[in-house]
């Protein structure tokens, strides 16, 4: 049953009103209806939700080698149904953020949740690599539709406590997700269930879908906010020209043998940045609707959650990607056992992602940094261990070093999100969660093409295990840049 929703305090400076009250264009009878609070139920389905697009970014990795097999596919090509997905949703998050806000989050959660099963299809029915790429495309493009709308839902229909719980289900969904991704490729690939093989990682979508298509309809409560915004063409151009030009090359140059275009591109990365701001800038002051308002950077709880976002980001894309690869291609282990290398940090992962926000009330955003320094003893421990036992290493001896490992990240992320919202007023929720999972997505990448490029351009000379001593060495230090940066947040969290 639905109960009236208590107005969400508004952030100082930055007024507005409650983004659960229908907004001019909805119907008479909407106006009328009282906001609903999220239920468990409602929860459980959007979270059901945001778990698909998480997954299905780590997912495809340990598919790649039967895709270039089955499909005669290269490797660059093969970096590109990485990569297309990738872009086409970390360019697109910001917008579907905004459209939630303008036209219903409910809406637009089941439009992309219903529009992920129909491109999951497509790629598991791709008949050539090109087609692979342009249904990941596609997928990415869903996602960046779906996901949004969950973190907007949240913040939008629940405060205090219950808030920070949800926060908490929301960074463990992603966490898990992420970690378990790998496993379950591996698993299904193995499998070949009815001789779908990799095909399967791309099917077991639609029954999910279906899943959240039946529950959602009335288990997630609508909202929006209260003055829906007119379009920004301009600025939603110019900001996925930025994104492009810097993702683009980091993820392709490298496999492209860094071309000309690639330089060109990261060159004119940082310009189309600047001009995305003076547009925005402008349609701000002008009394416009700009995809990404400038004031929002206003708050320095937002602007030094999204300077933490790149070292907590950067490096666990970056840290999955190489491990991946380090246990595959330097231990020879197959894409199950390597995945199950990975088991003990997404259980403690599981456990202090639930634990942190029950900290959050006496330690506020220090939970973050005591997540990176676990997070980097973690990674010290694992350190130690390759290089007391390779290539005599398992599972079982890598388990201690990955549980310290996933238990710092436990704590990180969900108050990573719980920073980032806290600082956003209800009426852009959407914008907010858009910008948020944005800085994400984009980190991930930026990670997995750094971190991930030190890893491979040192492993012909050095060897894996030093290569990959040399990427946890990098990773540790941006942990102490973001040791740093953490103590520099507001403490308090809303």
């Amino acid at each position: 049953m639905s109960t009236t929703t208590t107005p969400e305090p508004t952030t100082p400076g930055l007024t507005g009103p409650d983004p659960t009250t229908p907004g001019p264009t909805a119907t008479a009878a909407e106006r009328a209806a009282p906001a609903a609070r999220l239920t468990a139920l409602g929860l459980a389905t959007l979270l059901l939700g945001a778990a698909l697009p998480m997954t299905d970014f780590f997912i495809v990795n340990v598919a790649l080698p039967s895709i270039g097999r089955e499909l005669r596919a290269g490797p660059a090509v093969l970096e590109m149904v990485a990569a297309a997905y990738a872009m086409a949703y970390a360019v697109l998050l910001v917008l579907g953020g905004r459209l939630g806000d303008t036209y219903g989050r409910r809406r637009l959660f089941l439009w992309g949740a219903a529009a992920f099963g129909l491109t999951s299809l497509a790629c598991g029915l791709a008949p050539d690599a090109w087609t692979l790429v342009a249904a990941r495309a596609a997928q990415g493009a869903a996602s960046a539709v779906m996901l949004p709308q969950v973190l907007a839902t949240i913040h939008a229909t629940t405060s205090g406590g219950r808030r920070g719980r949800a926060l908490g289900l929301y960074g463990a969904t992603g966490g898990v997700a992420g970690v378990a991704g790998q496993l379950l490729g591996g698993l299904l690939v193995s499998a070949d269930l009815l001789g779908t093989g990799w095909r399967a990682i791309f099917l077991v979508n639609v029954p999910v879908v279906a899943a959240i298509l039946l529950l959602g309809r009335f288990s997630v409560p609508d909202s929006r906010a209260a003055r829906p915004a007119r379009g920004d063409r301009a600025g939603t151009l110019l900001f996925a020209l930025a994104l492009v030009a810097l993702l683009l090359p980091l993820t392709e140059g490298r496999a492209a043998g860094g071309p000309l275009w690639s330089w060109l591109l990261l060159a004119a990365a940082p310009l189309l940045a600047w001009a995305f701001y003076v547009v925005e800038r402008r349609a701000e002051r002008s009394g416009g609707a700009p995809l990404l308002p400038p004031s929002l950077l206003r708050e320095p709880g937002l602007r030094r959650g999204l300077a933490v976002a790149v070292p907590l980001f950067a490096g666990f894309g970056g840290f999955m990607f190489v491990v991946a690869v380090a246990l595959q291609q330097g231990l020879g282990l197959s894409p199950v056992v390597a995945g199950a290398a990975v088991v003990p940090m997404s259980v403690t992962y599981l456990v202090t992602s639930m634990w942190g926000p029950r900290l959050a009330p006496r330690l506020g955003s220090r939970v973050l940094t005591a997540g990176a320094v676990t997070h980097a003893v973690g990674l010290a421990l694992l350190a130690a261990t390759v290089l007391a036992g390779w290539p005599d290493l398992d599972p079982v001896s890598l388990a201690p070093a990955m549980a310290v490992i996933g238990a710092g990240q436990g704590f990180q992320l969900p108050t990573y999100f719980r920073v980032m919202l806290a600082a956003v007023p209800p009426e852009r929720a959407g914008a907010g969660s858009g910008l948020s999972v944005t800085a994400q997505q984009t980190c991930l990448a930026l990670g997995v093409a750094t971190i991930g490029s030190v890893f491979l351009g040192l492993v012909p000379s050095a060897g894996v295990r030093d290569a990959l001593l040399v990427a946890l060495a990098v990773q540790f230090v941006g942990l102490l840049v973001m040791t740093g940066l953490s103590l520099r947040l507001p403490r308090a969290l809303s």
